[in-house]
Formats: structure tokens, C-alpha cells, sequence
């Protein structure tokens, strides 16, 4: 049975972009009669709202949108601490003390600061703090638990992810580099929880957009040390403003609820995105 997923942050308001993902979230399950889930990826506490999840859940249904089970990340974090337990114990997460102003000084200062696709990674600077110190560090200290990338992909070995639209790729398991599986304010990091939430709940597909596809190279080398299944994935097109931009929260796209108060029919709106008809000013980054 095919199992997919929506998984939107309550961060602000849905914009046709994630209209367009859940949408083919939504298709991929019920073509062959499966599950369609959705998630609320609220770890972010200090900006998940409860008015956005309120309109998350109004949007899909203004779309025309039903799903088979309703989860909630923060209610979840027992198995988040338990997947970052075990990659502890196997020697493959490290705390970190470091500041984003003091990376920022550190990636500054390097002539060869590691670099991935938004531009210089964590230089691992806390990788090998002896134990001693990490330990005298950690009880005075706030920090936040890396994965060791290098020693994750030593042990997982080569290793291919499969994509419906792009085929069989090999994983650059250094892509992210170090990335954070626990922030200093965060219960779990995106990584992490999405890759636990994805095996638990039985998620045989997924479906996000083309730019996450640089973490789906983190996400598989999570899966190998974790053990997990890997789904089959499927990177979309994106849907661009009239300027060519990728739609952002961020970025003041227009949202759903908007649409939804000046009177527009979601269900309409939901056939003319399966059709590839755009509403004025947006096109598809082909």
C-alpha cells in the first residue's frame, strides 16, 4: 500500500506552492487506494502558532483535501530522543557548543571551509573535543547534538536514493556536512524528526519539492545508521512568483486563507493545479 504524507510547519499561512505539494500527496495515495497522513512539523516552538495549524487544516479542506490520520511532532519527541539516544550510543553524535557567530567567525577565517548548497557547512569544531572537556563543557554549558556525517557515512557504505521523476542517484552523505539532529532550543531538529516520522508512520512515498532535495542525501545516510526503510521519493517542480522567485512564507506570498476570503473556489482551484493551470502570475520551474 502506498502511504504518503503532507508535512507543512505552522509557521504562517499556506501559499499555492504547498497547495501544489499536498495536492500530489494527496493524488499519489488515493490513485491506489492508499493513505494520504498529515503531519504538523511544529518543533520550532518559538514560531509554530496555533491559528496556523487551525488554518492548515482549513486550507486542505477548502482544496478538497482529506487525510487518514492526524499526528503532531510535538507530541512525538519520546521518538526523537530515542533515535538520537541510539546514534549517541553507536558514537555518531557529538554536542556542540558553538554559536552561529562564532561559526560564521570560524567559516570566515578557513581557506577551505566545507561548503553545500546554501553555501559553507558547520567546519566541525567541536568533533574532537577530547571527552574530558566535553564533559566538564556540557554541565555549564548550552549545546546542541551533531551527527558526525564522516563516521555515519564510513560505516553506512555506498548509498543510492530512488526518485519516481529523476531515477536512482548515488548519496553524497557529506551534503549537509555535520548537520544538527537537536538544537540548544529545539527538541529535534527537521532531519531527524522527518526521518523518524516517516518510518514509524509507515510512509512508503514522498512527496516535497525540488529544493529539499539536497536533504533527501542527509535523510538516507539517517536512514542506513538508523536502520530505517527508505521510501521512494518524488522531487516536484516548484511554482515560482512573477518575478521567477520560489514561493516563501517569508517572501510575503500570497496565501490560501487570502484567496479563500476574496471568495475563490479551493476545489476549482485544487483541478486546475492537476491540470498544470496556474493562476496568473505564477509559472513552474521546469
Amino acid at each position: 500500500m502506498i502511504v504518503s504524507r503532507f508535512a507543512p510547519s505552522p509557521t504562517g499561512g499556506l501559499h499555492l506552492g504547498h497547495a501544489w505539494s499536498a495536492i500530489q500527496a494527496h493524488d499519489r495515495a488515493r490513485q491506489h487506494d492508499g493513505r494520504f497522513l498529515l503531519r504538523i512539523e511544529d518543533t520550532d516552538a518559538t514560531r509554530s502558532r496555533p491559528e496556523h495549524v487551525a488554518g492548515i487544516l482549513e486550507d486542505l479542506a477548502w482544496l478538497g483535501l482529506g487525510w487518514d490520520e492526524l499526528s503532531v511532532q510535538s507530541e512525538r519527541l519520546a521518538l526523537y530522543d530515542a533515535a538520537l539516544d541510539r546514534l549517541r550510543e553507536d558514537g555518531l553524535a557529538y554536542p556542540c557548543f558553538c554559536s552561529r557567530a562564532e561559526i560564521a567567525r570560524e567559516v570566515a577565517a578557513s581557506l577551505h571551509a566545507p561548503h553545500g548548497p546554501d553555501g559553507p557547512l558547520y567546519p566541525g569544531s567541536c568533533r574532537a573535543i577530547d571527552p574530558a572537556t566535553r564533559e566538564e563543557r556540557m554541565a555549564r554549558e548550552a549545546y546542541a547534538w551533531r551527527l558526525d556525517a564522516g563516521e555515519a557515512a564510513r560505516r553506512a557504505g555506498p548509498l543510492t536514493w530512488t526518485d519516481e521523476l529523476a531515477g536512482t542517484a548515488p548519496v553524497e552523505p557529506l551534503m549537509l556536512g555535520d548537520l544538527v539532529l537537536k538544537g540548544k532550543d529545539r527538541p529535534a531538529s527537521y532531519h531527524l524528526a522527518v526521518v523518524v516520522d516517516d518510518a514509524a508512520q509507515g510512509v512508503t512515498h514522498v512527496v516535497r519539492g525540488r529544493d529539499i532535495m539536497p536533504s533527501t542525501h542527509a535523510h538516507r545516510l539517517l536512514q542506513a545508521v538508523l536502520d530505517l526503510p527508505e521510501p521512494v521519493y518524488r522531487h516536484h517542480a516548484l511554482i515560482l512568483d512573477a518575478e521567477g522567485d520560489r514561493l516563501a512564507k517569508r517572501h510575503g506570498a500570497p496565501t490560501l486563507a487570502d484567496w479563500r476570503a476574496q471568495g475563490m473556489d479551493g476545489t476549482a482551484l485544487a483541478h486546475r493545479l492537476r491540470a498544470g493551470d496556474l493562476p496568473a502570475g505564477f509559472s513552474f520551474d521546469r
